[in-house]
């Protein structure tokens, strides 16, 4: 049968407030009679009703979390950084994987905001006017990480991208590139795929380098996509000397399409990325890099959720962590 509070009660001859103050740690309550009812707990096998304290506490403890893909290393680092926090200050995680499908998003943030979580961490997904719209019915803090809106009208914690591509093109000019292509994400999204393309772009102009439209593919951050556009641009006239992928998976998907030309890297084309995923330090050569702080992301969007959730002053509710080009093997000098 299952054990109650009142059994609890009865075994530890308290009352059975005295129970609900001990296991909602309390601070009203004797040491001897804490001892007392911690071995009651013990002996009886107690498992207090998370729903019913949360009826009670009007809290659950518990913060939903959106990951757009599960699969990919980036959101499972980011995630290890949510989930140490959360558990740093006693908050449990319901994660849900959406497959990067903006309809699938919607609905798991309506089930989770249903299932009455005290916050709600979005992941590096898209935000749309449908988001929008679900996290206005919300009454919990909402924190977008790894991603932003583009008004600005929720808590954030990101990179800036547009920066962080701009650095992994001048790295490329400052080695004597001038021919540079760009396998990039989609342009559809605004906080990732758009910031970073406007950043190759901008790179470009201020080195006087005309921006050339055949130079630009269009990928969705995969490693197939690398693939095939590398594909492209190899089967050019004029080829180019360097590739500025925006992901790391993709830019693995140009080396390995170059090597199965019979190319090398970085002797017949020099490769850049942006997000120093483990990936970037496996594939030969070693993948030069844009790095994002990835475990941080998810560690300061959780620490902001904690606050928001508590109520606490916020001095920054749109936070900006840095990036670092990581050189490594697969860029070199344009004449070497």
């Amino acid at each position: 049968m299952t054990v109650t509070i009142y059994d609890v009660a009865r075994e530890a001859g308290v009352s059975m407030a005295t129970v609900s103050r001990v296991v909602n740690n309390n601070p009203n309550v004797k040491p001897q009679t804490r001892k007392k009812v911690y071995e009651a707990i013990e002996r009886l096998g107690y498992r207090p009703n998370a729903v019913a304290r949360g009826l009670a506490s009007k809290k659950t403890t518990t913060v939903g979390v959106v990951i757009p893909d599960i699969s990919n290393s980036i959101f499972a680092e980011i995630a290890r950084g949510i989930e140490d926090i959360a558990n740093m200050y006693h908050y449990n995680i319901i994660l849900c994987n959406a497959d990067k499908k903006k309809e699938k998003e919607i609905r798991v943030i309506n089930t989770l905001l249903e299932k009455q979580v005290d916050g709600l961490l979005f992941m590096g997904g898209t935000v749309t006017e449908e988001h929008i719209q679900a996290f206005q019915t919300s009454a919990v803090p909402i924190v977008l990480c790894a991603t932003r809106d583009e008004n600005g009208t929720y808590p954030s914690v990101d990179i800036d991208h547009e920066t962080a591509a701009y650095d992994a093109v001048n790295t490329l000019i400052r080695h004597g590139h001038r021919e540079i292509a760009m396998i990039s994400g989609t342009l559809q999204d605004p906080a990732n795929g758009y910031s970073r393309f406007q950043g190759y772009k901008k790179a470009l102009e201020n080195a006087g380098i005309e921006y050339q439209e055949d130079l630009v593919r269009i990928g969705n951050y995969r490693y197939e996509s690398g693939v095939e556009a590398m594909k492209y641009f190899l089967g050019l006239k004029k080829k180019p000397t360097a590739v500025f992928a925006a992901t790391d998976e993709m830019g693995i998907g140009a080396i390995h399409s170059i090597q199965d030309e019979g190319l090398k890297v970085p002797d017949d084309f020099s490769v850049i990325s942006v997000d120093n995923t483990r990936m970037a330090s496996m594939v030969r050569p070693l993948l030069t890099t844009v790095a994002q702080p990835m475990y941080d992301l998810g560690a300061v969007a959780m620490r902001l959720l904690t606050k928001l959730m508590k109520k606490e002053n916020v001095d920054n509710p749109r936070v900006i962590l840095p990036h670092e080009t990581i050189l490594r093997l697969s860029v070199s000098h344009v004449n070497e």
